[in-house]
């Protein structure tokens, strides 16, 4: 079965043809590879040492590296209590052989990197595919939505645009955790209520999720286990107060993210503007 998924956006091939996961695959797994993080190769390092940074999509046989041009992302940044944030733009070198970014944070503490798109880029699929894609995601406000309008069996089309967030130790662990637990002033962002680098084992992690500045209820919230990412480990949505609460993971590398769309006015050329946000970060094997 083969599927066309029609891209557009500055820096980006007009079509993007791909194969659909073999026979019996869910339909939906086509746009997995919307999901989207910032990746070090190590969360956790000594002050000064370089980081090698990569942007990932896509999970399972469909992880990649992230084909994102530079002129798409508008912020890179790293956080830390007490200090101002520090521009990273001028380590991104996306589609590079060995990395997409290198950085080096001097200081030691907890650094919350960040880093965000424009809403350029057009995503276009069939009307099943894109059903099934908003189902996945818990959208159903958009689900709803187009069956209120007629629309359930019309094309899907969204602009949509990328916020990524990933906690990094520098130096022994210690200090102020406010930067993990303090929003960056994301459209969308995944805030963890305590940070998972001082939650004793075993325990759990709460976040809350905002959008557009106000708590968000009713987003589906996944937490990823990236050394076996063909699905999430964990699945919650988020309350009235947009906080969801997942178990503490244990030793590894792991992946927060959550979706959410708003409608266009008809005028726009595409239906919604979809926004795909994500956490990451390294749970060490020994608890600190």
């Amino acid at each position: 079965m083969r599927f066309v998924v029609e891209i557009r956006g500055p820096g980006v091939p007009r079509r993007y043809r791909g194969l659909a996961l073999l026979c019996g695959l869910a339909g939906a797994s086509s746009v997995a590879a919307h999901d989207f993080w910032v990746q070090p190769n190590s969360y956790w390092l000594m002050p000064g040492a370089a980081i090698p940074i990569t942007l990932q999509v896509g999970h399972g046989p469909f992880r990649q590296r992230s084909p994102i041009p530079l002129g798409r992302i508008t912020r890179f940044i790293a956080i830390r209590p007490g200090a101002a944030a520090i521009d990273l733009r001028a380590g991104l070198h996306p589609g590079q052989a060995d990395a997409d970014a290198s950085v080096r944070l001097r200081a030691p503490g907890t650094y919350v990197l960040v880093l965000e798109t424009d809403a350029a880029a057009q995503s276009h699929l069939p009307a099943i595919r894109y059903n099934d894609y908003l189902k996945v995601e818990g959208l159903t406000p958009a689900l709803d939505l187009r069956a209120r309008t007629g629309r359930t069996d019309a094309d899907g089309s969204e602009n949509y645009s990328r916020k990524a967030k990933a906690l990094v130790q520098v130096g022994p662990w210690g200090g102020s955790q406010a930067a993990v637990t303090t929003p960056v002033g994301l459209s969308l962002e995944i805030v963890p209520e305590a940070s998972p680098y001082a939650i004793p084992r075993p325990g759990s992690l709460p976040v809350r999720v905002i959008f557009a500045g106000r708590p968000l209820a009713g987003a589906l919230v996944k937490l990823t286990n990236l050394d076996h990412d063909e699905a999430p480990l964990e699945t919650h949505r988020t309350d009235a107060t947009g906080r969801a609460r997942f178990m503490m993971p244990r030793a590894g590398t792991w992946l927060m993210n959550v979706i959410w769309t708003r409608k266009l006015p008809a005028s726009r050329e595409t239906e919604f503007e979809t926004t795909f946000s994500s956490l990451s970060f390294g749970v060490p094997a020994v608890p600190r």
